[in-house]
């Protein structure tokens, strides 16, 4: 019997979206097939801390704290009260959102030479930033909303009446790298606008501002590489109690929101969306997997919105629904996203990083 492979499951971390890592992260550890692979569950806290705990949850720092050796090759990780050390095959970070979808983590995995789920620090942090990502999409052809930025010391300069004539009324305020629709604001009048400024500038040092689409919320979730291929885009249909789909309507109202999977869309519409999910997908350097959010308006315009590099996983997470549409169980989607992960990086083993020159040194 070949031995299992151990995985590491990073969740936690120190980002506004720690809880829904958590509730993701505690999917993959309990759907992980244990006949193949014995998981590790790594807990990063809200400071920072790595913790060795015994499944997933929110009490992080009731584990064992840990620390890693910075040793590419031989990484490994120590508990640290009482020096113990052990070995993980492969990671799979489960992380949202800051210093965890945005290459941080991706960086320090790659420099211990370690295999990772999904896609590496280039396109993490190229789809995590809304402002880099809209503009690299625009440049790839793909249809994305009219959009204005701004920095942080140029905060008391923003005009709401410039912007409104830009972009129209109501717009989008926009934290540039959160994701779960936090530090997001609909803006409809000039009463909203300065504490829509204040909330995106609250976790951020950029924002941006774009036009509302008025239409259908699509999601399509985008597997594999070298082709990656795209499921049937899904729906969500928000209740009337909500102005869009903010966090509270993601995680924790069980009635904001209706799932169609697949949506009803008819075969050409679909197709393209599809099509167009694959382009974006390639076009921001992701792997493996990932999620893309679009907006269908009334006259079938799509415009791509954003990708999610490590969408997530929790019960009402689109990502694993469109897949098990398509026939693939959770189980299998997380085995085929671990051998995906795998053969990437037996792949990379090619390249050569040392030079051999007549310099001398």
């Amino acid at each position: 019997m070949a031995k299992k492979k151990k995985v590491a499951i990073l969740y936690g971390g120190r980002s506004v979206e720690h809880a829904v890592s958590v509730n993701s992260a505690r999917n993959i550890f309990e759907f992980l097939d244990k006949s193949k692979f014995e998981p590790v569950a790594i807990g990063i806290s809200k400071g920072g801390q790595w913790f060795l705990t015994e499944g997933v949850g929110k009490d992080i720092e009731k584990g064992k704290a840990v620390s890693l050796t910075l040793n590419p090759a031989k990484p490994s990780f120590t508990v640290i009260k009482s020096g113990d050390k052990f070995t993980v095959d492969i990671l799979f970070p489960v992380l949202h959102g800051t210093d965890g979808e945005d290459g941080s983590i991706q960086g320090l995995i790659k420099a211990m030479d370690l295999p990772m789920v999904g896609t590496g620090v280039l396109g993490s942090s190229l789809s995590m930033n809304k402002i880099v990502a809209k503009r690299l999409l625009r440049e790839a052809g793909l249809p994305v909303t009219d959009f204005l930025t701004f920095r942080y010391d140029e905060k008391d300069k923003i005009s709401f009446n410039a912007l409104s004539k830009k972009l129209g009324l109501p717009f989008m305020v926009k934290s540039a790298s959160l994701g779960s629709s936090v530090g997001v604001t609909k803006v409809k009048t000039k009463k909203d606008f300065k504490a829509a400024v204040e909330e995106a500038f609250k976790y951020d040092d950029e924002m941006l501002a774009e036009e509302y689409i008025t239409g259908r919320e699509l999601e399509c979730a985008v597997l594999g590489n070298n082709p990656p291929e795209a499921s049937l885009p899904g729906e969500i249909v928000i209740s009337k109690n909500y102005e869009f789909y903010t966090f509270d309507a993601k995680y924790v109202d069980p009635d904001a929101v209706r799932i169609d999977v697949p949506a009803k869309l008819s075969k050409p519409v679909a197709e393209k969306i599809r099509k167009a999910s694959v382009k974006a997908f390639e076009a921001l350097h992701c792997l493996d997997f990932s999620r893309i959010d679009l907006f269908l308006d009334k006259k079938g315009n799509i415009y791509i919105n954003e990708i999610n590099t490590i969408p997530g996983f929790t019960n009402s997470s689109m990502f694993p629904m469109m897949w098990k549409e398509r026939g693939i169980s959770f189980p299998d989607l997380i085995t085929r996203l671990l051998n995906l992960a795998q053969e990437r990086y037996d792949r990379g083993k090619r390249i050569e990083r040392d030079f051999q020159s007549a310099l001398k040194f």
